[in-house]
């Protein structure tokens, strides 16, 4: 399946059933009084998170959603069923904004929570409800009021613990699939990342962390170059960023300063908040040199960019050093869990 991160919706609650005006008919009793009944309330719509769904991909099918009216009253006092409440599922971590009026609504993060987007009409009164020692025949009614209408924007950002940043190529893939279960697809050309895949870490028994990875990101990405900022904003929730850095090979190869300091540009242009989350400098397919060369690397990397922040030289298509630094997230992670009470 893939994944869809953004959406727009309709959603339309029900209306109010209408009161009735009507006065008691039966035999032997002269002069019935009022006995028109109210009118149901309208259902309203309600957003559920659901553990079932990971993407928004089904309201690229169905973008319209009307809960049941109410039922209008009637005669010996009988009110009109209430329309039922239609509960719409979508993903942890979905973001719901009013379109209309820019307002969000909510940001539905734990598992089960509910948002109510749009409330049922109340139904109207029947002349029962008018009726005084000074009006004992009342004809008047209401109507039902009209159900609340919106157009929604749905916004799904990952709930991960740890976001994987880089340039394409940079070895994202392949770091996910060589720590967690996850088998996103893997090829030598730019770009081979178009959704982002989810992985759990397991580090021992009841011990584990989740890591996204999301598409390359290239120079002018805040300003939506390429999958631009529809990828950027995944890595806001996260608690700890992986740079990746793919080390310099041959005449052709990269320069890895110049690839820290051209996405440290491009989180500074999207977010202030994004480039004050802790971030750990991981240089990448050091299997592409001999084991002796690898700590030189990465210490000339650190001293070129003033780097303070933990630093860590891997191969991920080989496994080398990757225990080393999923031991050390997970430990971080829970230290500052420990840290926040959580």
């Amino acid at each position: 399946m893939k994944f869809v991160d953004e959406a727009d919706i309709w959603v339309e609650a029900g209306h109010g059933g209408n009161g009735c005006v009507s006065f008691r008919r039966e035999k032997y009793i002269p002069r019935g009084g009022p006995d028109g009944g109210d009118g149901g309330h309208g259902g309203s719509v309600q957003l559920v998170v659901r553990d079932d769904i990971n993407t928004l991909v089904d309201f690229r099918v169905r973008r319209r959603f009307r809960a049941k009216v109410g039922g209008d009253g009637a005669g010996k006092e009988r009110t009109g069923a209430s329309g039922k409440d239609l509960f719409v599922g979508v993903p942890k971590g979905t973001i719901v904004v009013d379109l209309d009026t820019d307002e969000i609504l909510g940001d539905l993060t734990d598992q089960r929570e509910t948002l109510l987007v749009a409330r049922g009409g109340r139904g109207g009164v029947g002349n029962t409800r008018f009726k005084s020692s000074v009006n004992r025949a009342p004809r008047q009614s209401t109507q039902g009021q009209v159900g609340e209408a919106r157009h929604l924007s749905l916004e799904l950002k990952l709930l991960a613990d740890v976001g994987l940043l880089g340039l394409p190529n940079a070895g994202k893939s392949t770091l996910i699939g060589a720590m967690s279960a996850a088998r996103p697809k893997v090829a030598d050309y730019p770009f081979t990342t178009l959704y982002p895949n989810l992985g759990v870490v397991s580090v021992e028994l009841d011990r584990s962390f989740v890591m996204a990875d999301v598409p390359g990101l290239i120079e002018g990405a805040a300003e939506g170059a390429g999958l631009g900022v529809q990828f950027l904003k995944h890595l806001q929730r996260t608690r700890l960023l992986l740079h990746l850095v793919e080390v310099s090979v041959g005449p052709n190869g990269r320069i890895p300063v110049n690839d820290v300091r051209s996405l440290e540009a491009e989180l500074a242009r999207y977010s202030k908040e994004l480039t004050e989350q802790p971030r750990w400098l991981v240089l990448n397919k050091l299997d592409l040199y001999s084991e002796n060369a690898w700590e030189p690397c990465l210490q000339e990397l650190v001293s070129e960019l003033s780097w303070s922040g933990p630093a860590y030289a891997i191969s991920a298509a080989t496994g080398k050093g990757t225990e080393v630094l999923k031991r050390d997230v997970m430990s971080y992670l829970e230290l500052i869990a420990k840290e926040s009470g959580e």
